[in-house]
């Protein structure tokens, strides 16, 4: 499998480790149910079959965290982007420079 790292282009999946499932959220521990929903969030994990983002890191190579998109079923890979880029998206500062 190889992965298009945005700053090094097209690479072998053997310069990467994967974290895992990109679309977690860390539960608010001062919610009533937080024992209950740490539980969910660290031990129960869907298996989806299709695309779904995970979390990439190019360790082998430029040293920086990727979100990746890939089909479970062929491991085909249709996105890849930095991070940082998904984070500063999600409070709203993409463009900035």
């Amino acid at each position: 499998m190889r992965i298009p790292c945005p700053y090094c282009g097209p690479r072998d999946a053997h310069e990467f480790t994967c974290l895992g499932d990109a679309t977690l959220t860390r539960p608010d521990p001062a919610a009533p149910d937080a024992a209950s929903a740490f539980h969910d969030y660290v031990y129960r994990r869907d298996n989806p079959a299709g695309p779904h983002r995970e979390l990439w890191y190019h360790g082998g190579g430029c040293r920086s965290w990727l979100e990746v998109t890939r089909d479970t079923r062929t491991h085909a890979i249709t996105d890849a982007r930095f991070a940082a880029d998904r984070s500063s998206a999600a409070q709203g500062t993409e463009d900035r420079p």
